[in-house]
């Protein structure tokens, strides 16, 4: 029963609040600004194609990993039961996460952007090179399995509450589903927060080739920055900031 409460609650959240959110952002132009104008590979048969591959890995690999990551979060103290934690707790680990989160992810994508991983496993993800919010998961199995020991490792160190891991995975989800949909939300949080990445930042490293891309960071955008993987991307906004500069000075 107490596995069923961790493990598949997890799964249904997961699932469940993933398809709603990525679904939603199909038909928001009148409100949002779509950052890349091609339509390559988002044809009714490859948004099929994403959706039945989805459902066969979260069943397949997402389930299957949450169950076995289980006994780790529990022998490492989590909880499911009442008091819940404070909010000074919960907002100290949701942070840790994504420090911790960034860095994990940064290396382990930079290393699948290499010319072998690409090949075999990464290029899965990049069959869509103008990505929609399904596509934030549509990766190969070894690679969902690589990644996403990114997202768990945070949890399984500091063994949280059940509902800061609902809660963690919530925003991990907001989070990746933005990154992929193709638009530019008014509300997002890299209108105000510089080191968030958002679907701009990510659009970028799906346009281009695999030895080329950069932006390999997650949420936050701090290891590009230090690594300067991302200084394709901000030499390419410095030149649209002056051209946007320049057509309003002619107007």
């Amino acid at each position: 029963m107490e596995i069923a409460l961790g493990s598949e609650s997890r799964s249904l959240l997961h699932s469940s609040f993933f398809v709603r959110l990525a679904t939603s952002l199909v038909h928001q132009g009148n409100i949002i600004i779509y950052i890349n104008n091609e339509t390559k590979n988002n044809t009714p048969a490859a948004q099929e194609k994403c959706i039945s591959r989805l459902l066969l890995y979260h069943f397949g690999v997402n389930l299957p990993l949450m169950i076995a990551s289980y006994p780790v979060f529990k022998f490492m103290g989590m909880k499911s039961t009442l008091p819940l934690p404070s909010w000074k707790v919960v907002l100290s680990q949701i942070i840790f996460y994504f420090i911790l989160e960034d860095f994990v992810f940064y290396w382990g994508h930079r290393i699948l952007h290499t010319k072998w991983l690409y090949k075999h496993v990464h290029s899965v993800h990049h069959e869509y090179a103008t990505p929609f919010g399904l596509t934030s998961e549509y990766a190969h199995p070894a690679e969902i399995l690589f990644l996403g020991f990114a997202t768990i490792v945070g949890p399984a160190i500091t063994g949280p509450h059940l509902i800061t891991l609902w809660l963690w995975m919530v925003l991990r989800v907001l989070e990746t589903v933005e990154a992929h949909c193709g638009y530019h939300f008014p509300w997002s949080l890299s209108n105000f927060l510089p080191l968030y990445g958002g679907a701009d930042f990510h659009d970028y490293h799906h346009r281009l080739l695999y030895t080329k891309s950069g932006n390999y960071s997650s949420t936050f955008v701090y290891m590009d920055w230090i690594f300067g993987t991302d200084k394709g991307y901000r030499k390419l906004k410095a030149i649209k900031l002056d051209g946007d500069d320049g057509d309003c000075k002619e107007t």
